[in-house]
């Protein structure tokens, strides 16, 4: 094996303008939730014939009464969107078999964002909207299968590869492909994290909280209740709570006690009145509640609204609403010295990479593998979460090579590779 893995390093120079390439067309699809069809079939058709087989999913409509479901749109059909499924097959099992995922949408181009659709290359890094979230994995990925190829290599164990769509409002696409009920010996959740590898993901709650007043005149000597000032209330009830949270958290998983706050409460929007010189009838905040694996959304999403019932304001404990109708994440973790943790440490330090073991302080489809298939899953990638939903999301070339290099490695020593 040793003598196969000398010639990585030639072939991953010899693919990796096609993969650049690659990138660069998948970005010109401004795949949005709702218009991820067209990029996935462009990476069906780049993709198909470098597997055993590949399939396109059709997501049907009536997916969206699954008790699962995240963030219904009103309108929103599913004509012409599909996952993508790439399989490699072996007739004889000799390694450990592997789940790839990485999502094909993305958010929206951001504030000051030019041209978030038109990939540009400046210093050996390529800008635009997905680069790193999330279309520079699958450019890892396309990578890995094209230098296997030219290797005249496959895997000596199944993999599975899933780019699914809806990542972002809820992880929906990946929910549609693990109806299947797959089974493998590990998995892993393609996002940019530095090459960091992540067995701890915290959790998350999107919420909304909507307050309501007694509306007067500014001139009225009629006493008004501000709904703005209710949700100002409201927010520090719930920031109150996430602290107490927090604090009940810590000593339970030593990567997250590396963060002054791995759980972050966001609040996001505010949208209150109708009229400067009018007290506002009604005020709504919608956000975003982490929380680590020792919780579950279930307990948070009750421990918020008990806060706000027992606050001490008598008018907010019966003038509030909140809902959870959006993104609902569990958190997830295996130990990390797992074994699949231990062998990804292996492959970056063959790749040249300082490997890195911490948590992950942001949500993603991971837990869905913990939970609902009891797969062992890690999160790991290229480029910087910084980067990412920001007004100059970025990947450098050099960063898809090394994380390309790492998978190699990886899947030759946990999967095994054995002539095509």
């Amino acid at each position: 094996m040793e003598n196969i893995e000398n010639n990585f390093d030639t072939v991953i120079e010899k693919q990796l303008n096609s993969a650049v390439d690659f990138l660069c067309k998948m970005v010109k699809f401004d795949s949005v939730r709702g218009k991820e069809g067209l990029v996935n079939r462009f990476i069906f058709d780049e993709m198909k014939n470098l597997c055993d087989n590949a399939e396109l999913i059709q997501i049907p409509d009536s997916f969206v009464s699954h008790p699962k479901y995240s963030w219904k749109i009103e309108g929103l059909k599913y004509f012409e969107t599909q996952n993508v499924r790439l399989n490699f097959n072996p007739e004889t099992k000799k390694g450990k078999s592997l789940i790839l995922n990485a999502h094909s949408d993305v958010v929206p181009n951001s504030q000051n964002q030019i041209d978030a659709f038109n990939p540009r290359i400046k210093n050996g890094k390529i800008f635009g909207r997905g680069t790193c979230d999330d279309k520079g994995q699958i450019a890892v990925m396309y990578l890995v299968l094209k230098c296997l190829k030219q290797l005249k290599l496959r895997p000596a164990a199944p993999i599975s590869i899933d780019i699914v769509v809806e990542e972002e409002n809820g992880g929906n696409g990946s929910l549609f492909a693990l109806q299947d009920q797959m089974i493998a010996d590990a998995a892993i959740i393609m996002e940019p994290s530095d090459f960091k590898i992540l067995p701890s993901v915290r959790g998350a709650v999107w919420f909304e909280v909507k307050c309501t007043g007694r509306p007067t005149h500014s001139g009225s000597q009629e006493p008004g209740i501000s709904a703005i000032k209710m949700a100002v209330k409201a927010m520090n009830i719930l920031e109150i709570y996430h602290d107490e949270l927090l604090k009940k958290s810590r000593g339970i998983n030593k990567l997250f006690d590396s963060f002054d706050n791995p759980m972050p409460i966001t609040f996001g929007m505010l949208n209150a009145g109708d009229w400067p010189a009018t007290v506002p009838a009604v005020a709504s905040i919608k956000g975003v509640f982490g929380f680590l694996p020792n919780s579950t959304v279930t307990e948070v999403q009750n421990g918020m609204k008990e806060a706000l019932e027992k606050s001490g304001d008598n008018w907010l404990r019966d003038n509030f609403e909140i809902t959870f109708n959006m993104l609902n994440n569990e958190g997830n973790q295996i130990p990390d010295d797992h074994p699949l943790v231990e062998e990804l440490c292996k492959a970056e330090i063959k790749a040249g990479i300082k490997p890195v073991v911490t948590a992950m302080t942001a949500a993603c489809d991971a837990w869905q593998y913990v939970h609902r298939l009891k797969v062992p899953t890690v999160v790991i990638g290229a480029g910087s979460l910084k980067h990412a939903h920001s007004n100059i999301e970025q990947i450098e070339i050099d960063d898809i090579k090394k994380m390309a290099k790492t998978l190699l490695y990886f899947i030759s020593n946990w999967c095994g590779l054995s002539s095509a």
